[in-house]
């Protein structure tokens, strides 16, 4: 049985869990006595019932210490084989930096943003794996107080995690792989399990017919024959880093038959482009003898909708909700800058609304059926995907294109999308909205989930 309690300390030192009559007979509880737990910790009280109708719990100052309790306030309580669970209580795992008033650095104001919407489902904190202490089976917690600082606290464990680790190198070393599977077998949930490289979503996708429909053409580690057969086929592509991110390394390959082979790029902070007499020539510039690419993908270029001769591109944030569905939290669009080969922002890309962006180019009732159909999209997408991940998935960020025949296109897909598209005034609302749903689908995963019954 699930109910709401507000959760109180005393002084007294008797190992004695006082709760109010009503919240005992709410819970079905029965016997004088039962174990109390909070998050990896518990303990064996006595059971004594008050006579106030409120629903209080008041545990003696003395176990607050020993579960690792932050403080009092109120939240989620469970009752089931004689047991009583008190939470719930949310981790997110993220890099944590010894700066005074940016604790985790660039990331401090979203954390903060989590931080405070988490406050009136449970327990929230922040935490860097390298504070756990399994022995224990608690953590350094990063706390948002309510004066808006943060405060450090040792706290229990969590019952579910967010993982919010900004580094792709530490999330691939063994010792962190074996320190995340750690935590699954605790029992404690861990979601978004580690960065996508750009071939694992072609990879999961193989074989989906229903959602292949939305990839362009892709090959891991091109050969020199199969860029020359795309460009003939395509007349232009991109080439991407595997593990890259924010566009960096990325290549725009165009062949025209009579003017020759043509690149661009970005480079020390500038667009660059550079024109080639000969497929020879520029296979030189990219360095694909010397195994450049080996960590690369070529991919099928596409005639997207444009602004100016501008092409136009969106991302599509969905998060899992209360119910653990899928859904289409925000939506953004992005304006490449003049000569740019990717929509970043740090590139020259411009933030627009998909309505604003699409009323360029459709009119207003065909622009929002194209809206609809990429939502419908970005959820098969999103189901296939998890069909085909081992590991839980709560939050994925869709790049998607439209085409000037209207098709829709899924670029890449990332398992820790950037909040950059937040940054407009029309986005704000939905960049809440995302934090609010991260926080609902943790409670989701948690022992407190609210089941159509209770």
């Amino acid at each position: 049985m699930l109910s709401n309690c507000n959760l109180k300390f005393t002084r007294n030192n008797t190992n004695t869990l006082y709760i109010s009559q009503a919240l005992y007979k709410q819970l079905n509880m029965s016997g004088r006595t039962t174990t109390v737990r909070f998050g990896q910790n518990s303990v064996n009280l006595t059971v004594k019932r008050m006579k106030k109708a409120t629903h209080n719990i008041v545990l003696p100052i003395s176990v607050k210490s020993m579960l690792h309790i932050p403080n009092a306030k109120s939240c989620s309580v469970t009752y089931t084989k004689d047991q009583l669970q008190l939470g719930p209580i949310i981790g997110i795992m993220t890099g944590v930096i010894q700066s005074p008033g940016k604790p985790f650095g660039s990331r401090t104001e979203f954390i903060k943003q989590i931080l405070q919407a988490g406050n009136k489902a449970g327990y929230i904190y922040a935490f860097s794996p390298r504070s756990v202490d399994w022995a224990e089976g608690t953590a350094i917690g990063y706390f948002l107080h309510q004066a808006g600082h943060i405060v450090k606290k040792r706290v229990s464990l969590p019952n579910v995690i967010y993982n919010r680790l900004p580094s792709r190198s530490m999330e691939k070393s063994p010792s962190f792989i074996q320190m995340k599977e750690r935590f699954l077998r605790r029992g404690i949930p861990l979601f978004n399990w580690s960065f996508f490289d750009k071939w694992d979503v072609y990879r999961l996708l193989d074989g989906t017919s229903e959602s292949r429909k939305y990839v362009p053409e892709s090959i891991i580690n091109p050969s020199a024959d199969q860029i020359k057969r795309m460009l003939e086929k395509h007349q232009f592509i991109y080439l991407k880093p595997t593990s890259g991110s924010l566009g960096k390394g990325i290549y725009r390959l165009t062949y025209n038959s009579k003017k020759g082979y043509f690149s661009r790029f970005r480079s020390n902070g500038k667009n660059v482009l550079l024109r080639f007499r000969s497929f020879g020539d520029l296979m030189n510039m990219l360095g694909q003898r010397k195994g450049r690419l080996s960590r690369y993908v070529a991919q099928q270029g596409v005639r997207l909708v444009e602004i100016d001769r501008c092409p136009l591109d969106f991302r599509f944030h969905l998060v899992k909700n209360e119910q653990g569905k899928w859904q289409v939290a925000a939506i953004g669009a992005k304006k490449a800058g003049r000569g740019s080969v990717t929509t970043h922002l740090r590139t020259g890309g411009r933030l627009l609304t998909p309505q604003q962006a699409l009323g360029h180019a459709f009119t207003e009732e065909k622009a929002k059926d194209i809206i609809a159909q990429s939502k419908e999209a970005c959820i098969q997408l999103s189901e296939a995907i998890e069909r085909n991940y081992s590991y839980q998935l709560g939050e994925l960020g869709f790049d998607i294109g439209i085409d000037q025949k209207e098709h829709i296109w899924m670029f890449e897909a990332n398992s820790k999308p950037g909040r950059s598209i937040f940054k407009h005034p029309a986005l704000k609302a939905q960049g809440r909205a995302t934090i609010t749903n991260l926080v609902d689908y943790c409670v989701y995963l948690s022992p407190f989930k609210r089941r159509s019954e209770d």
